[in-house]
């Protein structure tokens, strides 16, 4: 592998159409460069360091240059301050409209393009992401053996070298590139990534090469001042997926598909492999869903194999998922039959998790539901596997952004479960009970609600209504929404550790059956 130097760099960026000028040290070396970041934190020896964001400051290069950068990457406002602090390193300094391309094409440069050498799956959707993500790795760690397939995404980032929580879903370039490079020095069979609007919009993933890019979905979502100024914004973000993927993935089921199919048609793929239930003329397709508490089961054909197949948790929305996974899997290797025994065995973490009791008459669901699609899918899968249970939902909505969901969430979930318990889910800057009372105002006349700020004694209050209506002789579903996983509460000032969803539901369902 030949040595990519710093200037050699920014002639690769300047071919790639930036401007780019290369300012030399006082040192005057022209430093090899083995990789890249955006967090002085995570500098490693002969990184190039990106200096970007509004709070930067010049103390953070002098951290990265400790750590080990040998040269940086910043914007013509930054560069005369940043030279003065620190004058022996090297700089690439470009406009500030084209930092983050140039970042994204640095960063690719600086780990070797490791998409060259792994197959990598993206997906994108509305909702969907985070199941259908881990419905593709549970089959190929299934039938390749555990730890084969990387996955970077909502809940968790493992790379075949670094395995643990993640911060953002997509994260920002040089991360990103670091994590792909893993995955490629790992030999890793895969890896699987939710592909945001955000990092499409903002091109963290730009120049990744995708071998299959899906899209799932589109409904109304983050909506707001520092997401997508309208849906056109945010759809048009999603759609840049297929200017970047050998294979197109698309679901017929899906709203606007005609637009979703056209803008495949007119991207980067080579060929559109399409999915949908029911969908005859799909590639992939399902029949004979039958849904009970215990999941789904279907009939598998894809292509021109059929075969019956099961999953742990119930919904059409999970088949439709199952269905973008096969497609996925079947072309990157793997047989009809190891397709359908990797999806019966998926666990996906925060998402369509279920805890009963030992009698059957209280079960727990905590899942990920956030925004109106997914609310929709969930709530009416689970009134529809539930049929006569009472059904109580846990849930807030979160502050400083997609303000739409302080709508959507109360208006949705009144059509499906019997009562409500609002709280807190990441506020941020803003004061949780007025969230909470701006979803009152969207809730029918008299429905039966409550707000209990503190998430855990919410969860608490909802088990207590549901073991008041099992003494009466009923059963009680208690629905844990919007925060699965997460063991944080994002607040004003920082990040707070709360117990997660999936903690609390296993706790009170055990403490129902010992009777506690």
């Amino acid at each position: 592998m030949d040595t990519l130097t710093l200037s050699r760099l920014a002639d690769g960026l300047r071919n790639a159409g930036i401007d780019v000028e290369l300012r030399a040290g006082a040192s005057a070396v022209d430093p090899a460069i083995a990789g890249a970041a955006c967090d002085s934190r995570a500098v490693r020896a002969s990184d190039l360091f990106v200096c970007k964001g509004a709070a930067f400051r010049p103390a953070f290069l002098s951290g990265a240059h400790e750590a080990g950068a040998v040269a940086y990457l910043c914007t013509e406002t930054l560069a005369t301050d940043l030279a003065a602090a620190e004058p022996d390193l090297p700089a690439l300094v470009v406009a500030k409209g084209d930092l983050r391309r140039a970042m994204a094409l640095a960063s690719a440069a600086a780990f070797a393009h490791p998409d060259r050498d792994v197959p990598l799956v993206g997906i994108t959707g509305t909702k969907g992401k985070t199941t259908c993500a881990y419905m593709l790795r549970s089959i190929l760690d299934h039938a390749r053996g555990e730890g084969r397939c990387g996955i970077i995404g909502t809940v968790e980032t493992y790379d075949g070298v670094e395995d643990g929580a993640s911060r953002n879903t997509t994260p920002e370039a040089p991360d990103l590139w670091r994590h792909l490079a893993n995955a490629r020095d790992a030999h890793l069979d895969a890896l699987v990534m939710e592909v945001s609007s955000q990092a499409l919009k903002y091109d963290r993933s730009y120049g990744v090469g995708l071998e299959l890019g899906c899209f799932l979905n589109i409904g109304l979502d983050h909506i707001s001042a520092v997401e997508h100024k309208d849906f056109d914004d945010y759809f048009s973000s999603k759609l840049r997926i297929f200017g970047q993927c050998r294979q197109a993935v698309v679901n017929l089921d899906s709203d606007h598909a005609d637009q979703i199919l056209a803008a495949a048609k007119a991207g980067a793929a080579e060929r559109i492999l399409t999915f949908g239930l029911e969908r005859t003329n799909a590639y992939a397709w399902a029949s004979d869903l039958q849904t009970s508490e215990l999941g789904m089961s279907f009939t598998l054909h894809l292509g021109d194999k059929s075969r019956a197949a099961t999953l742990p948790f119930p919904g059409d929305f999970s088949v439709s998922n199952a269905l973008c996974a096969a497609v996925c899997a079947e072309q990157l290797g793997l047989s009809v039959d190891q397709i359908v025994n990797g999806l019966a065995v998926t666990r996906v973490p925060g998402r369509m998790e279920f805890y009963r009791s030992a009698d059957g008459r209280l079960t727990a669901v905590v899942d990920y539901a956030h925004n109106r699609m997914a609310f929709d899918s969930l709530l009416s899968a689970v009134k529809k596997s539930f049929a006569g249970a009472q059904l109580i939902a846990v849930f807030g909505a979160v502050g400083g952004k997609a303000v739409e969901r302080r709508h959507d969430l109360p208006e949705v979930a009144a059509q499906y479960v019997d009562r409500i318990v609002l709280t807190t889910d990441d506020p941020w800057t803003e004061d949780p009970a007025e969230i909470c009372r701006q979803m009152e105002e969207s809730l029918p006349e008299g429905f039966a609600h409550e707000t209990v700020l503190d998430r855990e004694e919410a969860a608490a209050r909802a088990f207590d209504l549901a073991a008041e209506h099992i003494a009466d002789g009923g059963r009680a579903v208690v629905l844990l929404l919007a925060k699965g996983s997460d063991a944080t509460q994002h607040m004003a000032d920082g990040y707070a550790p709360v117990e997660t969803d999936s903690s609390l539901a296993e706790r009170h369902v055990a403490a129902y059956d010992t009777g506690c």
